[in-house]
């Protein structure tokens, strides 16, 4: 089953060749196989099976069927589903069922999709190796011994490990992308209002956006764009339609930072490899135009004062009051909010938190966030320009293969500067896409990702296509 397209399985169930109560059955299996990588905290087994016999039933029956008829997917421990569990891999909300659909699944639901569980992540969405979580550290399928990725991480090996067709993610500063890059499978990011929010627990609410990972790009878009379009729930959704005239000519034009490709920490197996896509394009007619951009090294700082102070903001309600957990050590109000917070929250969360909390205190305010914001003012400014010049702006998605777990526990820095070459898609609220580039001498995946202009998906998947086709051939 592994690597089949969502059009080779519809073709299939069509044909009588295959249910989607085997094909559910076969998933399952696969949970159960791969268990000790962690990749789901919940298993929706007996309701996936359910709605397939009623699947099959309609296909038997020759009723109309949804787009998504015969897609199993995952959804990220991020994403609210009505009547189900939805935690954030946070003690916080241990327990806590959602009373209804996030907008993005929703859509995805109409069309017959079937969500077979929910994955492991970094707790509310918070780190770069599935690490963070209440629930234990997602490994990798290719290396067990090293990271998922993050935040997103489980959900990129919930695909890599054919448990399901399709994985929602959530990508804040490349939590789709990075994962996808460590794992071997593709992952995209819409611009920023492209898919609503509505439903999803928020970490950074003006990065935050749904993303998609699969191993077939036609999949993963044709996802993206079931999902787009405007909510009323969601006041920063876009009308902005996917404009189906968007076309490519047969000669692109790549934008490449120097800076990036001549990183001082790129791993030499990634910039090899790059460098030859790079003249690949090239020989076959396309234009490779090498651009400065001094901001680089601003990125990281802005992208984590920012997010880290909406965090502080967005964390606030989680109070021991409301709902979620409340400690049982508390005798008054302020001790219900420390005790409940303190027991609750994970060590890269508080962390977090305090950040957020200093950059937006009165003292500091203007040095820090307000710096951040001209920061991300300048950054837009400069990469609208590039992107009015070239096609797409093309790049390594990480400088590294995964890391073994646990190797940065004490360097959380290393960590956040890991994020140097996704966190600029999400300051600025372009689209992004990551795809499989190569592999280093122990078998460790990496990617390449492409980012166009603000609401042009479409073009996107166009020149991610091509990208592909390039390093496949």
């Amino acid at each position: 089953m592994d690597k089949r397209s969502l059009s080779d399985i519809q073709a299939d169930l069509k044909s009588g060749n295959l249910t989607v109560s085997g094909l559910v059955d076969h998933y399952l299996e696969k949970i159960e196989e791969s268990a000790e990588l962690n990749i789901f905290v919940e298993v929706f087994a007996q309701e996936a099976k359910q709605q397939a016999d009623a699947l099959d039933a309609k296909i038997k029956a020759g009723k109309s069927l949804g787009t998504l008829y015969g897609a199993i997917i995952s959804i990220k421990d991020v994403i609210c589903y009505k009547d189900h569990k939805v935690t954030a891999a946070s003690k916080v909300l241990d327990n806590f069922e959602s009373k209804f659909t996030a907008t993005a699944l929703q859509r995805l639901l109409d069309e017959d999709a079937i969500v077979i569980g929910r994955t492991n992540c970094d707790e509310f969405a918070m780190g770069s190796s599935n690490e963070n979580s209440v629930y234990g550290a997602t490994k990798n399928g290719v290396d067990p011994e090293r990271v998922a990725g993050g935040s997103s991480g489980a959900a990129a090996v919930s695909v890599q490990q054919d448990t399901c067709l399709l994985a929602l993610g959530t990508d804040t500063g490349g939590s789709v992308r990075q994962p996808a890059a460590f794992n071997g499978v593709i992952g995209m990011k819409p611009s920023y209002g492209r898919i609503s929010r509505y439903g999803l627990i928020a970490y950074g609410s003006s990065f935050d956006q749904i993303g998609v990972l699969g191993t077939q790009l036609d999949d993963v878009y044709s996802c993206i764009e079931i999902m787009s379009g405007p909510d009323d729930m969601d006041a920063t959704s876009h009308t902005a339609p996917l404009d189906d005239t968007q076309s490519i000519s047969s000669t692109i034009q790549f934008a490449v930072i120097d800076e990036v490709m001549n990183h001082e920490k790129l791993h030499e197996s990634i910039k090899l490899s790059s460098a030859n896509l790079l003249k690949t394009l090239t020989t076959d007619g396309h234009t490779v135009n090498n651009i400065q951009f001094p901001l680089l090294k601003y990125l990281v700082p802005a992208y984590y004062v920012l997010t880290t102070a909406e965090a502080s903001s967005n964390l606030g309600r989680y109070d021991g009051i409301r709902y979620g957990h409340r400690s049982e050590k508390s005798n008054s109000i302020d001790s219900i909010f420390q005790e409940s917070r303190k027991e609750g929250f994970g060590h890269e969360v508080k962390r977090r938190i305090m950040l957020g909390t200093f950059v937006l205190s009165s003292g500091y305010y203007d040095a820090y966030y307000t710096k951040a914001q001209k920061v991300r003012r300048l950054v837009t400014e400069h990469i609208q320009k590039i992107l009015d010049e070239n096609d797409c702006l093309i790049m390594p998605t990480t400088t590294d293969v995964a890391w073994k777990i646990g190797a940065l526990n004490d360097d959380p820095v290393a960590v956040y500067l890991s994020d140097v070459y996704t966190v600029l898609a999400n300051l600025v609220g372009i689209p992004a896409v990551s795809i499989p580039l190569g592999k280093d001498d122990s078998g460790n995946p990496y990617g390449i990702q492409v980012m166009s202009k603000a609401f042009s998906e479409k073009k996107l998947y166009h020149l991610a296509n091509v990208l592909e086709n390039t390093i496949n051939h």
